[in-house]
């Protein structure tokens, strides 16, 4: 089968989605550790994540109607200089100069406030970049050359947290932030290598909430895409661990700010190896059954990890966590491309985000709330058995999504 890299087009996607991911996955780790230093506080850990899922869920749905009818390299320019200038802005915030300058509460303010620019710049994101992966590869493709964005998406989440915990560690705050604006300014000239894509509606204006709900309306439509969807989605707002790892990292394993990269990138560790192997050998066949299966052994890994006091064993099981997740992603995101018709491509993707995108930093607030109430280790182990009682119910109720195949 030939590999989707082979064309010009498909790699200049991937130019952008590696490059930008990897930038802001390093800017989380950097903004995470420093506002960690700066406060000891978990909720306000937590609240980092709501400040980035705020914007992305109230401005999804537009946003996605506006996708559907511009031109798709417009949008991806203007979401990526957006997220850029959110990228400059927590760089020279986190200067250290400025602490003395300014004051602890106006760092804070202004770290939140380029945080909540970057969640807005990405609700525009997340769908013109969907929406882009099925104009630059022919439909037979889309399932190999959806495995292999994920793996690239997982492989930046691998060498970002890692590349921000070194340069953070050896050589300062501030390098570490000119690093990332560079990544993402890599990124951003990919774009002038991707072909024009116009937009392909044609149908005639219709009321604006009508226009506005039209991709949530067909996910709900579709109790295969929702089934998917709402496990995702659960896994994640539930299982979710990345907001209390500094926590995990310098209280129970004693590891520092080096140790916070390992863990945060562990994850994408299993599931770059395991989005190779489905990149080779797409998933087919009764998959509603092995994405199921992939959730709860999610949940399970979650709650080990929860219990473990050891460095290499806390990696381990992130690792696995890691595994079963990138199934549940491959499985989605084929469904999604292969069943969403064209035109509603970025109006779908938008209400995606607003499902599983935003559900990452929902989950973080969460996390930081849970572990206000109830310790950082008692919030992991409530995350990790939630996550098995979704995938119970789902699996009750949802007959046609167990039977799904490929």
């Amino acid at each position: 089968m030939q590999s989707p890299l082979r064309l010009p087009e498909y790699r200049a996607y991937a130019q952008i989605r590696f490059f930008m991911s990897m930038g802001w996955h390093m800017q989380a780790i950097v903004v995470q550790w420093y506002v960690y230093e700066l406060t000891k506080d978990l909720f306000i850990l937590g609240l980092i994540g709501l400040a980035e899922a705020l914007p992305a869920i109230t401005a999804a749905l537009p946003m996605g109607s506006l996708v559907d009818r511009m031109e798709k390299r417009r949008a991806i320019t203007i979401a990526g200089l957006i997220i850029l200038l959110s990228a400059l802005g927590t760089t020279t915030l986190t200067h250290p100069s400025l602490l003395a300058l300014l004051g602890k509460d106006v760092i804070l303010i202004g770290l939140f406030a380029c945080i909540i620019v970057n969640g807005s710049a990405r609700s525009m994101y997340s769908p013109a970049m969907f929406t882009t992966l099925g104009k630059v590869v022919p439909v037979d493709m889309i399932p190999q050359a959806s495995a292999l964005g994920s793996t690239l998406w997982q492989t930046a989440m691998i060498a970002g947290p890692i590349a921000a915990s070194l340069l953070y560690g050896m050589a300062g705050v501030t390098v570490s932030g000119l690093v990332y604006v560079g990544l993402m300014l890599i990124s951003l000239t990919g774009i002038t290598m991707l072909p024009r894509m116009d937009a392909v509606r044609h149908e005639e204006r219709r009321p604006i909430r009508e226009e506005l709900t039209a991709g949530l309306r067909f996910i709900f439509s579709k109790n295969i895409i929702l089934g998917a969807l709402s496990l995702d989605l659960f896994a994640v707002l539930f299982g979710g661990v990345t907001a209390l790892l500094p926590y995990f990292s310098d209280e129970i394993l004693g590891t520092g700010e080096w140790g916070l990269g390992f863990l945060r990138s562990s994850m994408s560790v299993g599931s770059v190896a395991m989005m190779a192997y489905l990149s080779i050998r797409p998933p087919k066949g009764r998959v509603g059954r092995v994405l199921l299966w992939a959730v709860a052994g999610y949940g399970v890994s979650i709650i080990a990890f929860g219990f473990s006091t050891n460095f290499l064993l806390s990696i381990a099981l992130l690792g696995m966590a890691g595994m079963f997740d990138s199934i549940s992603v491959v499985v989605r995101h084929t469904v999604l491309q292969l069943q969403t018709p064209e035109e509603m491509k970025g109006r779908v993707a938008a209400a995606n985000t607003m499902f599983i995108t935003s559900s990452n930093e929902i989950g973080a607030f969460e996390s930081g709330v849970a572990a206000k109430l109830l310790g950082a280790v008692n919030s992991v182990l409530f995350g990790g058995v939630m996550t098995l009682v979704v995938v119970a119910v789902i699996a009750w109720r949802n007959k046609e999504l167990r039977r799904m195949e490929l």
